[in-house]
């Protein structure tokens, strides 16, 4: 199914979206591969169970018996029968910058993955298709590290306290200045972790009385921030604004349950760009909602900043709309910036009131001065404070990348999720043994890939994830490899299932030099 959406009052450019469903004998065939896989399962632990198999994972003492388990076996048995024949796929140990390539330490195994072990031989030059580079800035050049070199032989690595102690540098006070120009706000305030951006923020602005509605695909960090605020949780169907307004009416009109008294406060929990659909939330019939009923808006920016937007600032550039329309911005340093933390950012009440009460920033030790530093390295050179065109170039080098990648897999007659502009982008597998299939013989090829399955996606919808970088046309034959790869890999691993019609010309080709000139 392919989902467009155009304009009308709401858009001001045509929204497209691509999820289509795969053949029903794709369906029939993952579904049945997962069945017999469960089958074996079941008699390997029988075969365990008596001594006739190695029994490898942890297990009750025999004078624990009588106690709760401690192992559930159930809940194990995913882990033990599946994704151990896979896990080598997961966790490779990489020893160079995540640039455009890195070096990967070689390691096998002799008992099916349950332990590995090093060679000593490292893979050279692998192609890097995984990592949240989107913009190239996790690089090690010596002249663009010169400021972060300086501010570490200043500040050192770390600062061993919290920010309402000894915590709070100049370093933090001159980019929480930074992120608030470049976000267009009144402040912003940043923390030391993304994860805890999220999950230790939100019971500081929620908590009993109030009701939160997420959509069904967040993040892991808002769905434990949600939980550990004590508000209600609502769950909308992923993008669909039907049914976010239907939980918006209902709790309008019905209010709590058993009180009816109203909600102290309505939250709608989103993210910019869905990291493992590619997908890109619909800003503006939501902020129509979220006005309509008077909601509030908390929108998660980690994978959009940076990477979309005429000039990398978010869904809410990308749409053409104003920061003042978002109740809570939030973003993470980790992947567009090539540091780590997170921001939250807003009007200014908001943000004082975090200051005092978010609990990252009563208890959590402070950003590093170092990664500040990258930070606002990476910052200044998006919004030309650094006196070049550089991340100008890199944001429109990103868009240009992806929209290539993108169209050449539809053209091949992969199944690929998201938005055309997305860097994030799924490539659907399907089969639960063309997972581990998938990711060694693209390892083979020299390229790098992520590859998720059951539990993180549902049962039939197992995929390889990409993520494009701006770093990656740098040398175009990067791209053309990955794709000639995947045209070759699509063909032996029977992974065309798209059924709409191909490219007249699905021959690969290399085009003009796709770089901007200073």
């Amino acid at each position: 199914q392919k989902n467009g959406i155009s304009n009308g009052t709401v858009y001001k450019k045509t929204f497209i979206e691509h999820f289509e469903q795969a053949p029903m004998y794709v369906a029939v065939l993952t579904f049945l591969g997962f069945g017999v896989g469960t089958i074996f399962g079941y008699l390997r632990d029988f075969m365990r169970a008596w001594g006739l198999e190695k029994r490898n994972i942890a297990a009750e003492r025999e004078q624990q018996k009588d106690f709760v388990p401690l192992y559930q076996d159930f809940e194990n048995f995913y882990t033990r029968n599946l994704y151990m024949r896979i896990r080598d796929n997961w966790n490779r140990p990489i020893c160079s910058v995540p640039g455009p390539q890195f070096d990967l330490m070689e390691r096998v195994t002799d008992d099916y993955n349950w332990t590995f072990r090093f060679t000593g031989r490292t893979i050279k030059n692998v192609i890097n298709m995984g990592s949240y580079n989107y913009l190239g800035f996790a690089e090690t050049d010596v002249n663009a590290l010169k400021t972060v070199t300086i501010e570490l032989q200043k500040y050192g690595t770390g600062i061993c306290s919290t920010r309402q102690e000894m915590g709070t540098l100049d370093k933090h006070v001159e980019l929480e200045k930074l992120v608030a120009s470049f976000l267009g706000v009144e402040d912003a305030m940043v923390f030391g972790m993304g994860f805890a951006t999220n999950s230790m923020n939100i019971p500081a602005l929620v908590g009993k009385g109030c009701l939160i509605l997420s959509d069904e695909l967040n993040h892991t960090s808002l769905v434990l921030g949600a939980r550990l605020s004590g508000a209600t949780i609502r769950i909308f169907k992923h993008n669909n604004m039907q049914s976010l307004e239907k939980l918006l009416r209902d709790a309008v009109i019905y209010g709590q349950p058993r009180s009816r008294r109203a909600w102290r406060k309505i939250i709608i929990l989103v993210e910019g760009i869905y990291s493992m659909e590619g997908s890109i939330v619909r800003l503006p019939e939501i902020v129509s909602l979220k006005k309509k009923y008077k909601a509030y808006l908390y929108l998660d920016e980690a994978h959009s900043i940076g990477a979309v937007g005429a000039t990398g600032r978010g869904v809410v550039e990308y749409f053409g709309m104003s920061p003042d329309d978002v109740d809570v911005l939030m973003g993470t340093f980790t992947k567009s910036f090539g540091a780590a933390g997170g921001y939250i950012a807003g009007k200014k009440d908001l943000v004082d009131f975090l200051r005092t009460h978010s609990h990252s920033a009563v208890y959590a030790t402070s950003m590093c001065p170092p990664v500040a530093e990258q930070i606002i390295r990476a910052m200044k050179c998006l919004m030309g404070l650094d006196g070049t065109t550089q991340g100008l170039q890199r944001v429109r080098q990103l868009g240009k990348n992806t929209r290539y990648f993108r169209r050449r897999l539809h053209e091949m007659g992969f199944i690929i999720y998201g938005n055309d502009d997305s860097p994030v982008v799924p490539l659907l597998l399907y089969m639960p043994g063309k997972i581990g299939a998938f990711a060694r013989r693209m390892l083979e090829k020299n390229i790098g890939v992520v590859v998720v399955g059951f539990p993180a996606t549902p049962i039939t919808e197992s995929r390889a994830r990409f993520c494009v970088s701006a770093a990656h046309t740098r040398e175009i034959i990067m791209v053309l490899q990955v794709l000639n790869a995947l045209d070759e890999l699509g063909d032996f691993l029977h992974l065309k299932y798209s059924r709409y019609s191909k490219s007249s010309h699905p021959e690969l080709y290399e085009e003009s030099r796709l770089e901007l000139e200073d």
